[in-house]
């Protein structure tokens, strides 16, 4: 990227902040608020100090709030507009990650096109939406958020007239109204049925538009590539974009997700995907209005509408007759009878009972299209059908089932309590003895008890799950049924009950994926082990899997482990697994458990998968998207295309080298493993220093994230005072709040500096593959990153909140040193000066700094009276809690993200 090309980015930006926040200052002004648009847009930050009135400091949270969310924005949309330019002035290989430059590169490899398509078709992707809580904002603003951008884009626009420009500028400012008469706080927390409302909101209105789109930019890249068009034509020749959400199946320690709460889930589900479907449908008869007239009428279609009507009796006569001489609207009039059904549930008359069954009535339409020569048509109308239907089916999204594998313990010690009255307590049986006993039952078709039977607390919560999703399947078929996934799995047996759990609720043994989730640094270290125990089990065996789904965990694996310790044993756990999947000639499908930090895995899509080890991704793949990313990702239509095309292309290239393997460069792997445990020991000597609990308690805002409402899962598993039970969210997020983002580099200096020192020899291979590994690469990157959006001025000031002076002296110098030390042994790693490598962030960071640093001031400020008096229970300490969760929401919007 050239400094001109950057240059004008910056313009652009500067341009549209000025303009917005000129629009702004017009409505405060215009509401009365004078003083405040002198305060908040004044160049002196200290005076915010001197605010005596709660009203004001109210306000002006408020006004940087609103002026961070604009900024995010105005960056987004620059971004979008300068990947158009990008494309337009250098082809489409030029925008990092795209189609276009997955096409050049493997044409560089020797690819054919045919080589291509088959790749390309075989890959399924999976984003993964989770209700973790990490989006601050309320869905009011957020909605805002999209009309803005909307705004914005028009904007863009050189046909409009002075006129029409003025009246979008109205519109901003009223938008700017509505956005300051809303609060921007959760001051109760969210349900999770209204969690569920969210991100359905993706699923049936954000993703059908991004996924047309998306097709649209990957059959243009293949045309503008000059590969012949017939090639990448057909649903069966795009890769499979699929969704699933764990709001409404995820109990891992949250008390709030019932079985019955699981049931309400899928028929929402199901209910929005059959109703993007029948407006699919119908649609696309209104356009195929084709004559028998003109048109010589294909015998397979006449056949097709002739059994159709038959079937359906009156209806299907009337059905015919409503479109005389129109053969394909009569053939999508009766697809439409069969679809009404299934959405009313009238599965007494004939209805589709799965999406694969419309799947195929479509292909006979797209078929008889074909055989008249309307090839076009076929493309232009019923593709995008067809590729909704692939996508979304009759259930939106597949809906994971997660538990946590002491929690299945339980249930099972209280199954056998009941029913084997004598026998020692599940919980103390040796590993061997489970695996024995759970072998023998799993031979057995017998449950332990009746379909109603009670066993106590948690074998109910985990059984009436069960059961629920088999009254669901019955009626319904089993497409919206996700992967049953294992948290903390650490052992063979873990991965077994689930199995027992299926046969009591009389549920196929062999139908739903059973998905262990390696979270620690332990736990990813002993997970080929499990693997190769589960593979070889007889049960599994007998299953004859081709395809087993494995969850890596990003977020426990960085909190006991540090950032890099957590990147290399993923990667190495990757490279273990695929030699396991290889000796038992079945493929594993990776589900990536990432957060929206780079802390816990967010980043960069195309860089995230080049750093993979080559041959590991084998075609498919699932991943998370968690809280305030959704939005960020796909809240716009052209961001979230962005997103998709990044995920599905590097996804596809990836997966060539599992397909298409080829002798790839020697890189210093055992040097990179010794760096990590260099960084590991490092970091666990911070986090298990006597003092460093009572530090982090005093030197960040946890104790108010733990009350904040912007999520309706508790921030500690089991409530427990103690850093293993935190969970790694609020962990993140309290780091980033005080901006120390210790969570995303503390150890890497260290660990180079003794390589640097200790073993040159072993420093030098990996400082000469720094431009050149992507893994290493993408390790530098991603914590330089986070090392830049630390601030060491703000360290020592909420450093300060720590009243012991001993405690305080004896972290900060260890703090303290590590940053600068990384700082320096990253920039000493490449040899371009970090100026020119990061101009686009150094910017970004600079225009916000002035705001940033208003309300840390007022964070703190309210964070010191706040904790004086949160013993008591006065109105006064419920006041202060509210104010420190408008300003920690505040500030996550200039940091762009949570935790």
């Amino acid at each position: 990227m050239k400094n001109t090309d950057l240059n004008s980015l910056f313009k652009k930006i500067e341009k549209d902040m000025t303009f917005l926040k000129q629009c702004l200052s017009e409505v405060l002004w215009d509401l009365g608020e004078k003083d405040l648009v002198n305060l908040a847009f004044s160049e002196e930050v200290d005076q915010i100090d001197h605010i005596d009135r709660p009203e004001t400091e109210e306000k002006h949270i408020q006004v940087m709030s609103i002026y961070l969310q604009l900024l995010n924005l105005v960056e987004e949309n620059a971004a979008v507009q300068f990947r158009r330019l990008l494309t337009d002035a250098s082809g489409p290989s030029a925008v990092r990650g795209s189609w276009g430059e997955t096409f050049t590169r493997w044409e560089k490899r020797g690819l054919t096109p045919e080589q291509m398509v088959e790749i390309i078709s075989q890959v399924q992707v999976m984003p993964v939406l989770t209700a973790h809580p990490t989006e601050a904002k309320r869905i009011s603003v957020l909605d805002m958020h999209r009309e803005m951008y909307l705004n914005l884009v028009k904007l863009e626009n050189p046909s409009f007239s002075n006129r029409e420009r003025k009246v979008i500028e109205q519109d901003i400012k009223a938008l700017l109204e509505r956005w300051w008469r809303t609060g921007e706080v959760y001051l109760e927390k969210p349900t999770v049925a209204a969690e569920r409302n969210n991100v359905m909101h993706y699923f049936s209105k954000v993703f059908p538009l991004a996924l047309k789109k998306s097709d649209d930019q990957l059959r243009q890249s293949w045309i503008e590539m000059g590969f012949e068009e017939d090639l990448l034509c057909f649903p069966e020749h795009f890769p499979l974009l699929q969704f699933g959400s764990w709001v409404g199946g995820d109990r891992d320690g949250h008390p709030h997700v019932s079985a019955q709460l699981t049931g309400e889930t899928l028929s929402a589900h199901r209910n929005a995907a059959l109703e993007i479907v029948s407006d699919q449908i119908q649609k696309l008869a209104a356009n195929l209005s084709f004559s028998e007239i003109r048109n010589e009428v294909p015998t397979e279609l006449v056949k097709a509408i002739a059994s159709k009507e038959k079937e359906f009796g009156e209806k299907g006569k009337h059905a015919v007759e409503r479109n005389t001489y129109e053969p394909w609207r009569q053939y999508l009039n009766l697809l439409m009878l069969k679809l009404d059904n299934a959405l009313e549930r009238n599965l007494a008359s004939p209805a589709y009972r799965d999406s694969g069954e419309l799947l195929d009535d479509l292909k006979l339409l797209r078929n008889s299209l074909l055989t008249i020569g309307a090839k076009r048509i076929a493309i232009d109308l019923v593709f995008p059908v067809e590729r909704q239907v692939q996508s979304f089916g009759f259930h939106l999204a597949k809906l994971d089932i997660r538990q946590n594998s002491e929690f299945h313990d339980k249930a099972m010690e209280q199954i056998l309590q009941s029913v084997f009255p004598d026998l020692p307590a599940y919980g103390t049986w040796e590993e061997e003895k489970r695996v024995a006993f759970l072998t023998k039952e799993l031979q057995s078709e017998r449950p332990f008890g009746t379909v109603d039977k009670s066993f106590g607390t948690e074998a109910d919560k985990v059984l009436d799950v069960y059961r629920v999703i088999k009254g669901h399947v019955e009626g319904y078929g089993a497409e919206g049924i996700g992967s049953f996934i294992i948290s903390m799995t650490r052992q063979l047996s873990d991965m077994l009950l689930p199995f027992v759990f299926l046969r009591e609720a009389g549920l196929s043994r062999h139908h739903f994926p059973v998905v262990p989730l390696f979270e620690t640094i332990g736990d990813l270290k002993a997970s080929s082990r499990v693997m190769e125990d589960f593979l070889s089990h007889p049960f599994v065996k007998n299953q004859k899997i081709k395809v087993q789904e494995i969850m890596l965990g990003y977020s426990d694996s960085n909190k006991d482990g540090g950032i890099l310790a957590s990147r290399w044993n993923i990667y190495r756990t990757e490279q273990e697994l695929t030699e396991v999947a290889n000796r038992h000639d079945i493929r594993f499908k990776f589900f990536h458990g990432i957060g929206g930090t780079i802390s816990r895995g967010g980043g960069k899509y195309h860089r995230f998968l080049e750093s993979m080890p080559f041959g590991s991704l084998s075609g498919q793949m699932k991943l998370t998207v968690q809280g305030e990313t959704i939005a960020q990702q796909f809240a716009n239509l052209l961001n979230a295309t962005y997103n998709l095309e990044m995920l599905l292309s590097g996804t596809a290239y990836q997966s060539s080298f599992y397909w298409h393997p080829q002798e790839t460069k020697k890189f210093p792997v055992e040097e990179l493993k010794q760096l990590a445990e260099y960084a590991q020991a490092h970091y666990q000597a911070l986090i298990k220093h006597p003092s460093f609990l009572a530090f982090y308690g005093e030197a960040t805002p946890i104790d108010v994230l733990e009350m904040s409402k912007i999520g309706s899962r508790p921030a500690r598993r089991t409530g427990s005072r103690t850093l293993d039970d935190l969970r790694a969210i609020p962990w993140v997020f309290s780091w980033s709040q005080s901006r120390f983002n210790l969570t995303g580099w503390f150890g890497i200096g260290h660990a180079l500096d003794k390589m640097k020192n200790e073993n040159p020899k072993a420093y030098q291979a990996l400082r000469e593959q720094a431009d050149t590994w992507p893994l290493l690469r993408y390790f530098l990157i991603q914590i330089e990153t986070n090392l830049m959006g630390a601030d060491p001025e703000m360290m020592e000031v909420y450093a300060d909140l720590v009243q012991d002076e001993k405690v305080k002296s004896e972290l900060m110098d260890l703090i303290r040193s590590e940053y600068e030390l990384s700082l320096n042994t990253i920039a000493e790693m490449f040899n371009d000066d970090r100026e020119h490598r990061r101009e686009s962030q150094i910017d970004s960071m600079k225009r916000r700094t002035r705001e940033l640093k208003s309300l840390h001031q007022m964070q703190l400020h309210n964070l010191k009276k706040w904790r004086s008096q949160k013993k008591s229970s006065s109105e006064e300490a419920d006041f202060l809690i509210n104010r420190i969760l408008e300003i920690t929401t505040a500030l996550a919007s200039g940091l762009k993200h949570t935790g």
